[in-house]
């Protein structure tokens, strides 16, 4: 016990000694970082959307420890102008193309805001009452808006969590699913167990298979092709499931996406779910892309099918402008995923838990803590009101049309896919390179034109391989780009291309 004996020397009395929440500094540092975040926002056009910094510069920059004694605000926020923004790769700029969508607001700063501010730890009901059914109630708002069927809804029977990204969602749903066919089977045949998508879906399913203990030769990555958009093929899917079945495996969880990453394309669900319901296959629906979308009356068609799928995630953080974190996922059945996640130790026993007629979140997700993410959502619908957000969207989709017909109008350059909701993808035909230019050589040349594009620092755009084809992707979602960021990026790849001919 002498290591914890107490030693006055090393007690620390000092003039600098501060509160870690004076209320006083607190109300005095947060409008020196509002008007911070607000000028960086009217000046960030200035900077190069992908910085040029070399791996390991920042250890440069910085001393090799911490502090001894306390800092001013305004000595750090200068650090952070001098070397934090200048090695950004600026996500919000009006000029960002790559990716994904990573919409925010002010209401989803402000929501924020009220999460750290409250910072409570709402894993049981009893831990934050508010926190807990906010979330329920916010969730069944979302749901109703997106017109999921009731059944999807805690005022039906189902019910709705917020994640922290879809990889989460994605894992927690095949746990779920595993646990309920191994139920019924045995343990012993977790080794048989199969989980389906296509060669376009995340790769956060396979990881979450490897995580749920899938042996990895029974994922299955189906192949797409060009004559289904590089969507899922319903024929496809019935071939595996059949090959596998006959080889003695044990069809588990369909993975059908809305949206998939590399090109938006859209898995058709319903023929899927016929498919899947045959042999009592978990089928859940990745929408973190392009979900958000279905609150526009003309993109609810996608969803079509949905009436049978077991669990649908979408990301609100990407379209749906709720600054990041926030990864909504529903399911009819959801004592499946609590059954599988729920732990029950003393210290965390309570009567409201005991009584069974309340929400313990913490059962609904793999972390015990949990962020008051319901908040930032509450405060973006109501802020804009649901209208608003479908406008925000349909002008998105106004510009990736708009881009798509500057791609269309250039001979030199196609469009590889068809265009789905905001994104475009694109390139250079072999042809634009010279007569008897090969399929390699144009992908080379192509990443070569994105290389240079990117490296202009005036736009950033990231690329996929599709059917063996190297396409750049212009992804439009930021909460700033308006037609002139998108006309100024077709200037940049078209005199970029003109460049990159002459090498």
């Amino acid at each position: 016990m002498d290591s914890l004996t107490f030693s006055p020397e090393l007690q620390e009395n000092s003039p600098n000694t501060i509160s870690p929440l004076n209320l006083e500094e607190f109300r005095r540092q947060g409008h020196i970082m509002i008007d911070f975040i607000a000028d960086y926002y009217q000046d960030i056009e200035k900077y190069p959307v992908l910085s040029n910094v070399k791996p390991g510069y920042l250890r440069q920059c910085l001393p090799d420890s911490a502090p001894h004694r306390p800092e001013q605000i305004e000595t750090i926020l200068q650090d952070v102008q001098k070397h934090i923004i200048p090695s950004i790769t600026h996500w919000q700029s009006p000029n960002h193309f790559a990716y994904l969508p990573a919409g925010i607001s002010t209401a989803g700063f402000l929501g924020e805001m009220l999460i750290s501010g409250f910072n409570v730890v709402g894993f049981s009901w009893v831990s934050s009452p508010a926190a807990t059914e906010l979330e329920s109630i916010v969730m069944d708002w979302l749901g109703q808006v997106l017109k999921l069927p009731s059944f999807f809804l805690f005022s039906g029977n189902g019910g709705g969590v917020i994640q922290g990204t879809t990889c989460e969602a994605i894992l927690c749903t095949i746990v779920a699913a595993r646990d309920q066919m191994l139920s019924k089977i045995g343990r012993e045949k977790i080794g048989k167990l199969v989980v389906y998508a296509s060669d376009q879906t995340h790769s956060s399913v396979a990881k979450a298979a490897k995580i749920a203990c899938i042996h990895p030769e029974n994922f299955r990555a189906i192949k797409t092709t060009k004559s289904t958009s590089f969507a899922l093929s319903p024929e496809a899917l019935k071939m595996a499931i059949s090959k596998d079945m006959e080889d003695g495996l044990i069809p588990l969880f369909l993975c059908a996406t809305i949206g998939t990453t590399g090109i938006n394309a859209v898995d058709p669900l319903g023929p899927l779910c016929n498919i899947a319901k045959e042999h009592g296959i978990w089928v859940h629906v990745d929408a973190a892309q392009a979900g958000s979308a279905c609150i526009c009356p003309e993109f609810r068609h996608i969803l079509n099918g949905i009436e049978c799928v077991d669990s649908f995630s979408l990301n609100a953080h990407k379209w749906l402008f709720t600054n990041l974190d926030c990864c909504c996922l529903w399911l009819t059945n959801p004592s499946a995923l609590t059954k599988s996640l729920t732990t029950s130790p003393e210290y965390l026993s309570n009567k409201a838990s005991e009584s069974k007629q309340v929400v313990d979140y913490k059962d609904w997700q793999i972390a015990l803590s949990r962020r008051f993410r319901a908040i930032k959502l509450w405060l973006v619908l109501r802020s804009y009101g649901v209208a608003n957000l479908r406008n925000f969207q349909r002008s998105h989709v106004k510009m990736a049309k708009s881009f798509e017909a500057l791609v269309r109008g250039d001979r030199r350059f196609e469009v590889v896919v068809p265009r789905n909701f905001a994104m475009v993808c694109f390139r250079m035909v072999p042809s634009a390179f010279g007569a008897g230019v090969e399929l390699d050589s144009a992908n080379k040349l192509n990443r070569k034109l994105l290389e240079l594009v990117n490296a202009s620092g005036k736009v950033f755009m990231t690329h996929t391989m599709v059917g063996e084809i190297f396409v750049i992707r212009c992804a439009i979602g930021v909460t700033l780009t308006e037609e002139k960021h998108v006309i100024k990026a077709w200037k940049v790849v078209q005199e970029t291309a003109n460049t990159t001919l002459k090498i």
